[in-house]
């Protein structure tokens, strides 16, 4: 990308071209978007192929600057996440990418505090953790308590009903969500 294409960058792109450059084994330097100095409270990467998940991951790490965050979270989802193969430069052409870069998370007092489509999700009891993005309730058509007791038991391995214990903290957050 030349100093004058820079401009124009999203993090979409941003995150694309990450995950490209270490697929050619490039130098990874790359000019990260105009607003890559605000703060975040953490950053997924999600793929998609064909419209079917192809990987996600990030973090809840609000000290990484914002391009540090979105270059780990790219290659996280690309080559780490522990249900898929890594990509390959072949299917690279054929994967979308989504950038959510999270708003500090604040404690649910009730089911009335999370609107479905705003909020995601954390689900946290002792060292279990899971965390929901905004948009999976939407995009799976979840009402909230089955938003809430999935988060549980797919990604906090804890029972379906944890999430009303009060050994267990639901936190909330938004999501600033970039689309290629």
């Amino acid at each position: 990308m030349s100093a004058g294409q820079a401009s124009h960058t999203t993090w979409p792109t941003f995150a694309r071209n990450v995950i490209e450059r270490t697929l050619r084994s490039m130098d990874r330097h790359i000019t990260p978007p105009p607003d890559a100095e605000r703060p975040h409270a953490g950053v997924f990467v999600t793929l998609r192929r064909r419209g079917r998940l192809r990987g996600c991951m990030g973090t809840l790490d609000p000290s990484q600057p914002l391009p540090d965050a979105v270059r780990r979270a790219a290659q996280t989802a690309a080559f780490e996440d522990p249900r898929f193969p890594p990509v390959t430069l072949s299917e690279l052409p054929e994967l979308s990418v989504e950038v959510s870069i999270l708003t500090e998370p604040q404690p649910m007092r009730s089911l009335d505090d999370l609107e479905l489509g705003k909020h995601g999700i954390i689900v946290q009891r002792g060292h279990q953790r899971g965390l929901f993005l905004p948009q999976v309730a939407v995009e799976h058509r979840m009402d909230k308590e089955t938003f809430l007791s999935r988060c549980c038991v797919e990604k906090a391995g804890l029972p379906p009903d944890a999430w009303r214990s009060p050994e267990t903290e639901v936190l909330l957050f938004g999501a600033e969500v970039y689309h290629e």
